[in-house]
């Protein structure tokens, strides 16, 4: 937003304008009365209204004199010498001596002409601020009283009166006060406006950017249908990141515009699921008016966001409350294993005790890795991304997991591709999102008895612009009933896994803003993939 020096400067170049100009108006003003006057004394060649000695060519001498001044007036505003304040004072002075010298030679204050300079006293209050519009008064005024006690002296005969002169004085200083005043609100009129256009300008830049920030999508239509306005989120969702005022909505996104139709004349509206380029939309339409020119606002939210932020409300909530409940399970289960393990140790147990011993040992240890796992998830702490060449990572990686897992020395895979392969993740939460998919293709991928291949494959996307790492595996996949069940959390098709392995892998790689999909098939593999920087 434009701070306090932006704005005095956005003031200051305003005043230069202006004043630029009333310099400009002044010049032509000027030159157009004196034009004027020059043709009043011109023609016709004996002027009526001239008294006594009056001479018509001495008249327009002086006119002359002063259009040649006015000329020269013009010059200097070109070059901008002297200041402005000087040359509005000199063009006052002068047509204040200019215009009583011609109230004299007409004959004095008696005379239509005394009228003159008055028009110069209105022009300097108008232009100038503060007393200087009193001190063109005074000067008139002094000029008009000089005028008529020399007419009184030395012409014998004048044809007005100190009264007239008095009167004339009066009045310029009466004009002078009133104009001072109206011009003094006007100017003041004029800075609140300036000061009012720049606060609606901050306005609508801050109304902008926070209409762009939104997550919702916003579009606003006009009266004909036409966009007048759409925020970021709305070009995301409706893929348009071309669109531009003007552009018809059902050019836009014809779905859209269809579904806008029939809110029009649907009685009552509701909120409807569109399906646009893929996306899950909930649009919401506000007329802005009860006529149609009033134009309309529509309301864009991704459902699929949504049910992303409400899922995870859900599960944190259940994530309090299993990490509540399994610290209370931990305690009374230590004491059922250590019981077990002492009752082991006894030399009076048969073989159908120690069998149902064996049970309740193995039951035990299931609700330990269970209680365990999600005593993890709960202190996962945050990511700690770092710039990763992930095909150098991958080596160690699956170099380590060979070394600890010996049944997959020659059954672990890696194949890397070209070019470079920079991400930012946690390698801690990497690495832990490959043990638990490795070890689900261990454990699940075995087909007619024979242990999978485990194939990580690594490369970069042109089609999605990332760099994308699939882990495939030979055995039997997943069925499809349960493909979209697979990361939540619990589920499980095993009678010995906890079903947390999917769930806290996806949960990881969300952290590190990292896509994870299942592609795979029943008759292909289990084959999952990770999506990094998008």
């Amino acid at each position: 937003m434009p701070s306090s020096n932006t704005r005095s400067n956005a003031y200051r170049d305003s005043d230069a304008f202006q004043s630029s100009n009333a310099l400009t108006w002044l010049f032509l003003y000027r030159l157009i009365l004196a034009a004027l006057l020059i043709l009043v004394f011109s023609y016709p060649s004996e002027t009526s209204w001239l008294a006594g000695s009056g001479d018509p060519g001495t008249a327009r001498l002086i006119l002359a004199i002063q259009a040649a001044l006015i000329l020269l007036s013009g010059l200097m505003i070109a070059v901008r010498w002297p200041t402005r304040e000087q040359q509005i004072q000199i063009a006052v002075f002068l047509d204040i001596i200019t215009y009583t010298l011609l109230m004299h030679i007409s004959g004095g204050v008696s005379t239509g002409l005394g009228l003159l300079p008055a028009i110069a006293v209105i022009v300097g209050a108008i232009l100038m601020e503060g007393r200087l519009s009193l001190l063109f008064a005074a000067l008139a005024t002094l000029a008009v009283i000089g005028q008529q006690i020399y007419a009184e002296l030395y012409l014998g005969s004048p044809t007005g009166t100190y009264t007239q002169a008095g009167l004339l004085g009066l009045t310029y200083f009466a004009v002078a006060l009133l104009v001072h005043v109206l011009t003094s609100r006007l100017r003041e009129t004029e800075r609140l406006a300036a000061r009012r256009k720049v606060d609606i300008a901050d306005l609508s830049k801050l109304n902008e950017y926070v209409i762009q920030s939104m997550s919702t999508g916003v579009v606003v239509l006009d009266g004909d249908r036409n966009l007048m306005l759409m925020n970021n989120a709305a070009r995301r969702l409706l893929r348009t990141p071309d669109a531009g005022s003007g552009d018809p909505l059902f050019r836009l996104a014809p779905q859209l515009g269809d579904w806008f139709l029939r809110e029009l004349k649907a009685t009552n509206p509701d909120e409807s699921l569109l399906q646009i380029n893929d996306e899950e939309v909930i649009p919401t339409l506000h007329l802005l008016g009860q006529y149609r020119a009033s134009g309309a606002l529509i309301y864009l939210r991704d459902n699929r966001e949504l049910l992303r932020q409400a899922q995870e409300i859900k599960l944190a909530s259940l994530g309090r409350l299993t990490a509540s409940i399994a610290h209370n399970i931990r305690n009374p289960l230590s004491s059922v294993t250590h019981a077990t393990q002492l009752l082991a140790e006894s030399d009076k147990l048969g073989d159908d005790d120690r069998h149902l011993l064996g049970i309740l040992r193995r039951n035990a240890l299931r609700i330990e890795e269970t209680v365990s796992s999600v005593l993890e998830l709960s202190r996962r702490r945050d990511a700690d991304s770092q710039a990763l060449d992930l095909g150098t990572w991958l080596k160690t990686f699956c170099d380590e997991y060979r070394d600890n897992h010996a049944p997959m020395r020659e059954r672990l895979l890696l194949e890397i591709g070209a070019g470079p392969l920079l991400v930012h993740a946690d390698p801690r939460h990497l690495g832990q999102i490959l043990r638990n998919l490795c070890d689900n293709a261990c454990k699940h991928g075995t087909r007619d008895g024979e242990a999978p291949i485990v194939t990580v494959r690594v490369a970069r996307s042109t089609a999605l612009a990332a760099v994308v790492l699939t882990l495939s595996d030979t055995g039997p996949g997943i069925a499809e009933a349960h493909v979209g069940d697979i990361f939540e959390p619990f589920f499980t098709t095993s009678s010995s896994g906890t079903g947390l392995g999917l769930y806290a892998a996806r949960e990881l790689a969300e952290a590190n803003a990292i896509r994870l999909e299942y592609s795979g098939s029943e008759t292909m593999g289990a084959r999952f993939k990770l999506i990094f920087g998008r």
